[in-house]
């Protein structure tokens, strides 16, 4: 069995819709940030209606009712770049809107701003208004693209909204909108709807939100709140007493890390990107590749993975490392000190995490990824020749990209001794040794959901026994752009199938959150280590910052890169007999797309190797 796209595509609109009738009973603090400005309780003095509509205000809640004519009502309060959450629901056939940025002439009323249209299939346009708060121009605004914080100058033609709201009667709608610069970004119940790039006089505006009501029925927005941008907090940089910062580059070069002995004296080196850095001190630096560094803000480097091991055989570790997709391997040159001969060995990967997995049995690991069409497979080099193409065992067949880009995990799920591998969707069972070549049997399951959360999925997935039972569970991300950190514990039924128990163990601003730490953008998922030595594992994980660059693409994009650990505590009272205390490690590092968590200078004590954006580092652990 493979996973049929149309069922996980199915799975995920049920789910959410679940979602939003749990949703509709009371309004929720937005998911998406801590609000400067939210509307409660039942007074509209700070707003001001303008044109043909009647409104009221009731526990927070206000209603639009149209009068012949479309209506506003706009806030007192204004904003220059801002992120904006609301719900609303029609009573019957309506047309609803937001304008944003809206200017208000010595006359009287708006001149107009940033209208979106959430009942015409979230188009937005820019609109210029009468004193009476007539619609005088309406103009649709053009496609910006996503992962960047201010259009081009140049239309990239007119905006198509990836998908329209559901609008039945009595439905409950949410929306999150980020003005940032020149650019409208609006999310669809946390999936991107759209975005688009804003001209004139409201590229740079500053300016009121207002309601808008149309047609004939009525319209109810409840949930506002809005956080402002402009004026953000930088928290000193922390490091945890029991850890210590050694900053090996403050460039950006690599999303990954890997650890080898490179120059075969005994001691652990590090590598990230072009340069490896020599233990113990990890002060001489040495070029595998021309390095160059790049832009946070505009740039994405292509060196998305890196792994390290002796892939030749000769007894020097060599590097294989993404470069832009394929898979390049850098052979050792043995102690010369020059750059290294690069071979193209596997063929471009679509997921953004791979492993390095001893998946056969071998003693030798594999490197397991996703491949184009999302095929599951893992490589090994041909031991005759390790520098020519290297052999590719299919796992599964074409499951479609977008279900393999995110999540990718391996390890033993059902005990049988054999490594399966896991996706946010489910997890494909590896046949005994000896079966034929094909297409494992695959086990859906949604690990890329828990406690309300829905993702696309995250990054490593870390399969470990973590309250003891004997059965391996399993430790990820949800969402590698969004929201969510879970443990799946490993249930079986009378014939020993196997099945998972979500426990959320963070989630968004809107849920409760083990220590009330909450953060975005696991892009790394989950690394195991026994942090305070108590033989019980523990979970590292951290901040991807700026995963889509310096843009409002992700939520809290600008978000502490921080790096935490999450100590694993066996309760029997807890849900699943486990329940996790945060611990912030730093706080300025982040991790990339893989970390690597580990005793790199053998003193007893975890340390963890991390490169990003924000640099190179290694967090030295220190003895519990």
């Amino acid at each position: 069995m493979i996973p049929n796209p149309t069922r996980i595509t199915s799975t995920w609109l049920i789910a959410l819709s679940i979602l939003l009738v749990a949703h509709a009973a009371t309004a929720q603090p937005s998911p998406h940030f801590v609000p400067d400005w939210a509307f409660s309780g039942s007074d509209l003095s700070a707003w001001r209606p303008l044109g043909g509509a009647q409104w009221k205000a009731e526990a927070g809640a206000i209603t639009g009712t149209p009068n012949g004519a479309g209506g506003w009502l706009i806030s007192d309060q204004a904003f220059h770049d801002f992120q904006f959450s609301l719900r609303f629901r029609c009573a019957a056939a309506c047309n609803a809107g937001v304008l944003l940025r809206a200017k208000t002439p010595a006359e009287g009323g708006p001149s107009g701003g940033m209208f979106i249209a959430v009942t015409d299939s979230l188009r937005l346009y820019q609109v210029s208004l009468d004193a009476a708060g007539r619609e005088l121009v309406r103009t649709p605004l053009p496609a910006a693209g996503a992962m960047r914080r201010i259009a081009p100058a140049v239309s990239e033609g007119p905006l198509r909204m990836a998908s329209a709201m559901p609008l039945a009667a009595g439905d409950w709608n949410t929306l999150h909108i980020a003005v940032d610069a020149n650019i409208v970004r609006v999310h669809e119940d946390g999936w991107e709807a759209g975005t688009a790039g804003v001209t004139g006089e409201h590229s740079n505006g500053y300016g009121s939100i207002a309601l808008y009501v149309g047609g004939s029925g009525a319209v109810e927005f409840d949930g506002l709140s809005a956080a402002d941008m402009n004026l953000r907090r930088v928290s000193p940089e922390t490091t945890s007493p029991l850890f210590s910062l050694q900053r090996l580059d403050e460039f950006y070069y690599a999303w990954d890390t890997a650890v080898a002995d490179i120059n075969r004296d005994g001691v652990s080196d590090v590598v990230a990107g072009p340069y490896y850095y020599l233990g113990p001190d990890y002060t001489q630096r040495g070029e595998i590749y021309a390095g160059e560094t790049f832009s946070p803000s505009t740039d994405y480097t292509p060196n998305m993975v890196t792994h390290a091991h002796d892939f030749t055989g000769d007894g020097w570790p060599d590097v294989l490392a993404t470069e832009s997709r394929p898979m390049v391997l850098y052979v050792n040159p043995q102690g010369e000190n020059r750059r290294w001969d690069p071979f193209l060995v596997l063929p471009g990967i679509v997921s953004e995490t791979t492993l390095l997995r001893d998946m056969d049995g071998d003693g030798q690991p594999e490197v397991v990824m996703a491949l184009a069409q999302g095929i599951l497979a893992y490589g090994e080099p041909n031991p005759a020749d390790p520098t020519a193409p290297w052999t590719i065992h299919r796992v599964s067949e074409p499951i479609g990209n977008r279900f393999v880009i995110h999540g990718l995990g391996a390890g033993d799920v059902n005990g049988d001794g054999r490594a399966d591998i896991l996706i946010a969707s489910g997890w494909f069972e590896q046949p005994p040794a000896g079966t034929l070549p094909g297409n494992w049997l695959f086990h859906p399951f949604p690990f890329n959901e828990a406690g309300g959360i829905v993702g696309h999925g995250g990054g490593t997935m870390s399969v470990v026994d973590l309250n003891g039972d004997g059965r391996n569970d399993v430790a990820t991300s949800l969402s590698a752009h969004g929201w969510g950190l879970a443990w799946f514990e490993q249930t079986r039924d009378a014939s020993g199938g196997v099945s998972f128990t979500p426990h959320l163990i963070m989630g968004d601003f809107s849920t409760d959150n083990a220590g009330g730490v909450v953060f975005s953008q696991l892009h790394a998922g989950v690394e195991i280590a026994d942090l305070d030595a108590d033989g019980v594992p523990d979970l590292v994980t951290g901040k991807r910052y700026w995963s889509h660059l310096d843009s409002s693409t992700d939520p809290d994009p600008y978000g502490e890169a921080v790096t935490y650990g999450y100590r694993t505590v066996r309760q029997a009272q807890a849900p699943g007999g486990i329940s996790f205390e945060p611990e912030l490690i730093h706080n300025r590092s982040g991790v990339g797309s893989q970390f690597e968590v580990l005793d790199l200078n053998a003193d007893g004590a975890v340390d963890i190797v991390t490169s990003g954006d924000r640099g190179t580092f290694i967090i030295w652990g220190t003895r519990r």
